[in-house]
Order: structure tokens, then C-alpha cells, then sequence
């Protein structure tokens, strides 16, 4: 392979399950980017989905990366070479080298794996996020949808390090004591957040499913309250009774990108908070499938048939 080049996932829509690690041209870091050498990524359904259905044939995937700072930034910004690091990019993750602009990057301690770390990014940043919408926390009730998947395995765990009661959504009674391992107080068993309506109202809800989930969600909030939406996977589209909505006193919906809730603070800030929380042993990735990183077809297959709860991490 020639020094200016590298192996890299690339979309190839006449290769088995539409990905192939092919040579490619090894990035050329930016003035403020640091060169990574990539340890592990982690999938998330957004990238996947896109890689497998949408995107043109050469196409990197990846948002989500752990690894070595190889070059650091030419302006002097950022974490010298030789370091641990933790980052988040639009996409190209999913290669031997990424080249990152320096405040998406945070140091590891030194007892966080690469392949926890590379967990945190997209997931561990969206309910960090999500979760901030609510304010204070300590003692009010927080219901987290999908609670099982990569984002509410998160919010469970850091809700619960607020102080919230915490009431995780899910679809399978198996899973109860799955939640209840990563914090939640009370599970909710049904096909959406409206199985909960019981246990409510909440001060928070974390729903990422829309049509008839996210009308529940508004349904089930208290005066004050706040539906985070962060996702369709069930449906695009919802109707609701607009005056269940301003009934409540003082209700909100908000829905959150995380690509634009960086922009206002950066990745790195975040990345290292939950870097910190995990050396402390107060957070755990739930990792559910870890494999080297030319098994991603099949690995991105099982993803997107939900053929597994938690996160998948590949390792280079």
C-alpha cells in the first residue's frame, strides 16, 4: 500500500451486504484538524442506514471514532501526538485515518478502552444532550423511549446520576432487568412510550420513534414539561390534539440534532465529561457486539434488522 494512502469502509453497491474495505486516499489534515489513527468506531442506524440505501458507490460512513493522535494540529491546537482520543466527524470514521478538527476531539483517561469510548460520540453526546433540555433533574420523573438502544442506555445511566426517577420504555418484558441494571427505577412494556401513561406525568421525555409514540409522549407530560424528540424511526408523521399540548401549562417539544447542538458546544467538551464518568465507573457502554472491522457488512446488516439491543463497536 503506498504511504499516501489507506483501507477504508467504502459503500460498493456490487459487493456483498453493499460495503468493502478498499484503498483510498489517506486525509490530508486541514489547518485546526489532528490526523487520528483509527482503534475502533461504533455504528449508529443514522450512518448505517444511509451507507446501505442512500449513498453513492466510495462513500466513507462513520461519525464515531477512538484512536491515536498521529499528527496533532498544525496551528498548535488540540492534543499532542501520541495521545488517547475520543471524536466525532460527519463522516469518514470508518477508515485507518481520520483527520478532525481539534475541538471534536477529547483526551481518554488512560482505563477507558478505545472500544468504550468509541461509543460515547453519537450516542452518548445525544442523551447527554437530550437529557439537559429538562433542567434540574434531581427528583423529578424522566421517561427515556427506546431504552435498550444506544442513546437511552446512555440516558438511563445519566439520568439516574441526576437524581431523576427514572422510567425506561421498552418493547420486550425480557428486557426489564436490562433497564433496571442500567438505573431505571420503573420499566414501561409496550410498542411505544405510551405504555408508560400510568406512570406519568413526566417532567422529561427522550422519544425517538414519532407517529403515535410522540403524540403519547406530548400526552403524558406535566405542567413545565419537555418531549425531546431525537428520532422517527416508526413514523415521520403524527397527529395530536394541539390543545392537549398548551393544555398542560407551559409544555414544550423540542427536537434535537445532535450535528447542530455541537455547533454551539463543541464535541470535545461533552466527549470528556463522559471519558471522566466512565475512568469514575459511573458509566457503562452497553456493548452488545464487538468485531474487527472487516466483519462491518454483517455487522451493519444486523443493525439496521435490530437483531440486537446496545451499541456494535468494530476494532482496526
Amino acid at each position: 500500500m503506498a504511504s499516501g494512502t489507506m483501507r477504508a469502509v467504502v459503500v460498493a453497491k456490487d459487493a456483498p451486504g453493499k460495503l468493502a474495505i478498499r484503498e483510498t486516499p489517506k486525509p490530508a489534515p486541514r489547518l485546526g484538524e489532528a490526523l487520528v489513527k483509527v482503534a475502533a468506531v461504533s455504528l449508529n442506524r443514522g450512518e448505517t442506514r444511509r451507507a446501505l440505501s442512500m449513498a453513492d458507490n466510495g462513500w466513507i460512513p462513520g461519525w464515531d471514532f477512538a484512536g491515536t493522535v498521529e499528527t496533532p494540529a498544525s496551528d498548535g491546537s488540540g492534543p499532542r501526538a501520541g495521545a488517547r482520543v475520543v471524536g466525532l466527524v460527519a463522516d469518514g470514521a470508518w477508515a485507518e485515518y481520520v483527520a478532525a478538527p481539534t475541538p471534536v476531539l477529547a483526551e481518554l483517561p488512560r482505563s477507558v478502552s478505545f472500544a468504550a469510548a468509541s461509543t460515547l460520540p453519537v450516542a452518548g453526546l445525544t442523551a447527554l444532550h437530550a437529557l439537559a433540555k429538562g433542567g434540574l433533574l434531581l427528583g423529578r420523573k424522566v421517561l427515556i423511549g427506546g431504552a435498550t438502544g444506544g442513546v437511552g442506555s446512555f440516558a438511563c445511566q445519566l439520568a439516574r446520576l441526576s437524581g431523576a426517577h427514572v422510567v425506561a420504555a421498552i418493547r420486550n418484558r425480557e428486557h426489564e432487568s436490562l433497564v433496571k441494571r442500567l438505573g431505571a427505577d420503573e420499566a414501561a412494556v409496550g410498542a411505544d412510550v405510551g405504555a408508560a401513561a400510568s406512570l406519568g406525568p413526566f417532567h422529561l421525555v427522550l422519544e425517538s420513534v414519532g407517529g403515535p409514540s410522540l403524540a403519547a409522549a406530548i400526552r403524558m407530560l406535566a405542567p413545565g414539561g419537555t418531549c425531546v424528540l431525537f428520532g422517527v424511526s416508526g413514523a415521520a408523521e403524527t397527529t395530536f390534539d394541539a390543545r392537549e399540548l398548551f393544555r398542560i401549562g407551559a409544555a414544550s417539544l423540542y427536537g434535537l440534532i445532535l450535528f447542530d447542538e455541537i455547533q454551539r458546544e463543541p464535541a470535545g467538551i461533552g466527549l470528556a465529561r463522559l471519558g471522566r464518568l466512565i475512568a469514575d465507573g459511573k458509566l457503562k457502554p452497553a456493548i452488545e457486539v464487538e468485531a474487527r472491522w472487516t466483519e462491518v457488512a454483517g455487522v451493519a446488516a444486523r443493525l439496521i434488522e435490530r437483531r440486537f439491543t446496545g451499541k456494535a463497536v468494530l476494532t482496526f
